[in-house]
């Protein structure tokens, strides 16, 4: 199989390295903006650097691989539809609903696939959890809780191009709680403080957020995240049920410690980054995406997936502003 991936800054490095080895690639193409990034990045793992993007839909690719700034992926996902091949693309299709919407309708008159890249479907803990849930092994689930939290901001050019907090960062807690419980959020009540660097005020943004989600079946679930995390990576997500309760993302690599005298001591490495954290996960999507191309497995998140997530972000982000509860079915989707 022949693959085109367009992107290759950090996570675009690491897909290329996952596909380059991988024994359903026969050969790699890679692209960027900068040609001279994707120069270096096809040397290191052995893969064909094009001069431009255009080469990756003229030199006969088998599927797409999308990796870029997030700006260009309606784009790119409408220009894959159109050739006719299928894609797998990051989050999100965009960082609002025309775009999306607009990819969309191309990928469903080309008839073509679109896989996104939600990786936390495919990480060991969210996937038991899931199980738990739907065994009934928790009985009625009553509390969620998920966290994500960052150790640092990113660099302040990224943010006015970021979608804000809810849309960049809590959009995964949205689609994994979804995917986990079964359930569809019908109600949101969002907040979010700016009070860390001028940054976030210039941008529009918050660096904190936190949200009530009520989802269809009266389960409550909260949703908080952070770009100031100085203790490591964290990311975790609590369910209650009437039965038991878990949590997933709870290991000895947890950036957090306990004041009790017979508590678990702080984690000598904590987690860094999304991408030491997940690695396993990304690995395996992209795993699954070529299993899908080659019609051996259903696609596990589609692009109606993807949107079904944007649109609690986008919810939040109204309550926000307005500072007032949303109903999910005040954000139009068609």
């Amino acid at each position: 199989m022949r693959i085109g991936l367009i992107g290759t800054g950090r996570i675009g490095t690491f897909h290329a390295g996952v596909l380059s080895r991988h024994r359903e690639v026969g050969s790699l193409v890679v692209a960027d903006v900068d040609p001279a990034r994707a120069a270096a990045v096809a040397d290191r793992t052995g893969s064909t650097a094009a001069p431009s993007v255009h080469e990756i839909f003229s030199w006969g690719v088998d599927a797409v691989v999308i990796a870029s700034a997030t700006a260009s992926h309606a784009e790119l996902i409408g220009r894959a539809a159109r050739a006719g091949l299928p894609v797998f693309c990051e989050k999100p299709i965009a960082v609002d609903l025309p775009r999306t919407l607009g990819a969309l309708r191309e990928v469903d008159s080309a008839g073509t696939l679109l896989q996104l890249g939600f990786m936390r479907r495919f990480d060991a803990g969210y996937t038991a959890a899931r199980e738990l849930v739907r065994s009934g092994r928790l009985g009625r689930l009553h509390t969620v809780r998920a966290i994500t939290s960052d150790p640092a901001p990113p660099p302040a050019a990224y943010l006015p191009l970021s979608g804000g907090l809810y849309r960049d960062c809590l959009v995964h807690d949205f689609d994994i709680l979804r995917w986990v419980t079964g359930r569809e959020v019908v109600e949101v009540y969002a907040t979010g403080s700016d009070a860390g660097g001028a940054m976030f005020r210039e941008a529009g943004d918050v660096d904190t957020a936190a949200a009530v989600l009520t989802l269809d079946d009266g389960t409550l679930a909260t949703a908080t995240a952070t770009r100031c995390n100085g203790a490591g990576y964290d990311v975790r997500m609590e369910l209650a049920g009437e039965l038991d309760q878990v949590a997933v993302g709870l290991d000895d690599r947890t950036p957090i410690g306990s004041t009790e005298p017979q508590g678990p001591p702080s984690a000598d490495k904590p987690w860094t980054g999304f991408l030491e954290r997940f690695a396993p996960a990304y690995e395996a999507e992209l795993d699954v995406f070529l299993q899908v191309v080659r019609g051996e497995a259903e696609n596990p998140c589609d692009g109606r997936e993807a949107l079904a997530a944007l649109r609690i972000a986008e919810a939040c982000e109204l309550s926000r502003r307005e500072r007032r509860p949303v109903r999910t079915a005040e954000i139009a989707t068609d």
